[in-house]
């Protein structure tokens, strides 16, 4: 059988990469966001095991092309991009490398908060420009103000208590998380999206995309959230109606949003996001730090190793798990479900 790990991206940690080589496996880069037919060539081409998933679609028609492959080992936590049933059909397990990048997404929904209400941006424009904008300025603190957290994951309790440290009062909604989650960061849990909504000053998205939550922030409950209040999103693009978001903030009713994500990525270069200064973009980069970066590697590595090893793997990894335990044929993670 061969060694050989797929990378979906140009880019692996150097101390996951060695990791990988000492485990004994050969690691083969596809190039930057390649389409499915791309993705199927290298895996046909390569006969790789095992894919860590970066950039790019693996969808069932991806999958199919790849009898021989045995596990998906996500560089991340979103796996939207990823057929989890098809996959699970097929006996490959898809892992989530959960909490590794959660400090840096955190710092990031932060520092978009901070950069869309503070204004950062338009005032170093306006000084590099020759405008002395003091006269006339009214700034917005955001102590005191109430900040929304829709998920409550790794990376929502990380930013939870960031924000908590500005003297912000949090709340979060979500149905699958224990209490225990709301109570460590010290969050008053809402019962429905809309108490969530009608409460945040500033709401922060740290949802997975899927059936349940696409377009979950749409006019409807951007309609619900105080006049004058933020949107911050280092989730996925998806979870909003980018229409409504942009409408919001032209009429005023939203002041602002920070954005690490998009519905479509890269945006297209007349993406109207691109032409509203109060909308404040960065290229998915929330988690891309040398120090997550290297995390998030060996994680992933590691738990393709261990997959295919047949060593345990931590319970919660495996992220479709309750699809895998349906399927009739032997696993080869039957053990750690």
């Amino acid at each position: 059988m061969t060694k050989t790990i797929l990378v979906t991206g140009p880019d692996l940690d150097p101390t996951a990469a060695q990791l990988a080589a000492d485990h004994g496996f050969e690691t083969v880069h596809t190039p930057p966001y390649a389409d499915s037919k791309v993705i199927s060539e290298y895996l046909e081409s390569t006969g790789a095991v095992a894919v860590v998933s970066r950039m790019g679609r693996l969808d069932e028609n991806v999958i199919a092309s790849a009898p021989q492959l045995k596990v998906i080992s996500k560089h991340g936590v979103g796996v939207d991009n990823i057929d989890l049933a098809a996959a699970a059909a097929r006996g490959i397990p898809v892992l989530v490398a959960t909490g590794a990048n959660a400090v840096s997404v955190a710092e990031h929904a932060i520092a978009l908060m901070l950069a869309t209400v503070k204004r950062i941006l338009p005032l170093d424009a306006g000084l590099r420009a020759g405008r002395w904008e003091k006269p006339g300025f009214a700034g917005h603190e955001l102590s005191g103000s109430t900040f929304g957290l829709m998920g409550m994951g790794a990376i929502a309790q990380a930013t939870g208590r960031m924000a908590s440290g500005l003297g912000m009062t949090l709340a979060g909604f979500d149905p699958f998380a224990p209490d225990e989650a709301f109570e460590r960061i010290g969050a008053t849990r809402c019962d429905t999206v809309e108490e969530l909504m009608e409460q945040s000053h500033v709401l922060s998205l740290h949802c997975p995309l899927n059936d349940q939550t696409r377009e979950v922030l749409n006019k409807e409950n951007i309609a619900r959230m105080p006049k004058g209040s933020y949107v911050v999103n280092t989730a996925r693009g998806g979870l909003i109606d980018e229409a409504a978001l942009l409408e919001a903030v032209q009429s005023g009713h939203l002041t602002g949003a920070g954005l690490d994500t998009f519905a479509v990525e890269p945006p297209a270069p007349d993406h109207p996001f691109f032409n509203e200064p109060r909308i404040v973009l960065t290229p998915h980069i929330g988690g891309v730090t040398r120090q997550a970066s290297a995390r998030v590697g060996r994680d992933a590595v590691r738990g393709i190793s261990q997959v295919l090893n047949g060593e345990p793997i931590a319970k919660e990894r495996i992220i479709n798990r309750d699809l895998l335990a349906k399927v009739a044929k032997p696993l080869p993670v039957t053990e750690v479900l």
